[in-house]
């Protein structure tokens, strides 16, 4: 029971934190999970963002589903969907009910602008761990190439990201197939 309610908690606090949606949920989403509550490495949690990014749907309901699973099964599932879920669907009632007399007001204004900032440097934290935790994976030289290829890919040409992540995921597999076939032939022309 203890178990589902930190499930429920974790979860909880990212929808009601995650404001602005999936980018802004992704660094609050590995706090608890990783930081927090231990039930993932970040090297996993990095392997279950690159995956659940492919996929289409919402980031934040795509990381509860999996880690409710992995960490509870199907009830934990429905609940970490449902706690990411519930304040959204409360606050939507509730500011869609209310908007239209308050929209006009500076301080709404000034609220959604100071938001902004926060996010930015919620993301770049998270950029940054990732940044190196491929250096210390790849190398430094081959992380720093890739960086700007995939800038270059973004923001230029106008890649879609999810395209460019499975295109990356596919030569990775193709590269880990190849390393176990050169493997298991030295080890074939050892024994002979």
């Amino acid at each position: 029971m203890k178990l589902q309610w930190n499930i429920f908690v974790a979860f909880f606090r990212v929808g009601i934190l995650g404001y602005g949606g999936g980018p802004s949920s992704i660094p609050l989403v590995h706090k608890e999970v990783v930081d927090k509550y231990k039930w993932m490495s970040d090297e996993e949690f990095g392997d279950l963002l690159a995956l659940g990014n492919t996929l289409p749907g919402p980031i934040a309901t795509k990381l509860a589903g999996y880690i409710g699973y992995r960490v509870s099964g199907v009830l934990g599932t429905i609940n970490a969907v449902l706690a990411t879920i519930l304040p959204t669907i409360f606050f939507m009632i509730l500011l869609l009910s209310s908007l239209s007399s308050i929209k006009g007001y500076d301080w709404v204004q000034g609220m959604t602008a100071a938001v902004i900032p926060v996010v930015g440097v919620m993301l770049a934290v998270l950029t940054w761990q990732f940044i190196q935790k491929a250096g210390k994976g790849m190398g430094w030289v081959p992380t720093g190439a890739m960086l700007v290829v995939v800038f270059v890919l973004l923001e230029f040409f106008n890649i879609h990201p999810g395209i460019l992540i499975g295109v990356l995921l596919f030569l990775a597999i193709v590269k880990k197939d190849r390393k176990k076939e050169k493997t298991h032939l030295s080890e074939r022309e050892g024994d002979s």
